[in-house]
């Protein structure tokens, strides 16, 4: 039977000494939303709020929060690993330990934290480890970058409450990785907002069916 090979250095997180250099001239993208006309880029208004999602592709992911009421606008890049401005082939590499991530920027006097978090928790399987579906690699991993501790906070308290729902549905552990934000990479422009752009592009999300 035929099996697709996996290249090992994809689905283990380098070291930063085996991280690749990258440069420090940072991505030139178009600083406005497709779909909402907001900047991409700060300063933002004073009272919004940003936290970063990684749950797979992130083409699929973003459409998910640019979709919800109370965010004010999306961003696709590379967060939580080491490589400054990395390039999407880079990230597919392995070597970068960047995952693929949404910045989601939101008031939250419109949505909760936590209403965010139950879309980011229904909208994929978050036990795969280095996967998503078929999507294969480290930059596919579940992950929450948080801005503030108090976001830490809740985002562990959610994750505590989905575990025991997904328990129950027969589910294995959470593989969530949770931290507190470091560097957003802005991806290459063609990846901003890519299924406004390309509505009948590839979306590989897809949740367990288990509701927080």
């Amino acid at each position: 039977m035929f099996k697709r090979y996996i290249d090992p250095h994809k689905m283990e997180l380098p070291v930063p000494e085996q991280a690749l250099p990258g440069r420090t001239q940072a991505m030139q993208i178009h600083n406005r939303h497709h779909v909402n006309g907001h900047p991409l880029q700060p300063p933002f208004p004073a009272q919004l709020e940003k936290i970063q999602f990684g749950l797979g592709c992130f083409w699929g992911a973003e459409r998910k929060f640019w979709q919800v009421p109370g965010v004010y606008t999306t961003a696709v890049g590379y967060a939580g690993g080491f490589t400054p401005n990395p390039t999407y082939e880079e990230v597919c590499s392995g070597r970068t330990g960047h995952n693929e991530v949404v910045l989601v920027v939101f008031d939250p006097a419109v949505i909760e934290l936590r209403d965010l978090l139950r879309v980011f928790w229904e909208s994929h399987d978050p036990t795969q480890g280095m996967r998503q579906g078929n999507d294969v690699g480290t930059q596919y991993r579940s992950g929450v970058y948080c801005d503030s501790d108090e976001q830490m906070a809740v985002v562990e308290e959610t994750l505590s409450q989905f575990q025991e729902k997904l328990r129950a549905a027969g589910f294995d552990s959470i593989t969530t990785e949770v931290k507190l934000a470091g560097p957003f990479y802005y991806a290459e422009d063609y990846h901003q907002q890519y299924l406004a752009k390309n509505p009948g592009g590839y979306c590989g999300l897809g949740g367990t069916g288990v509701c927080l």
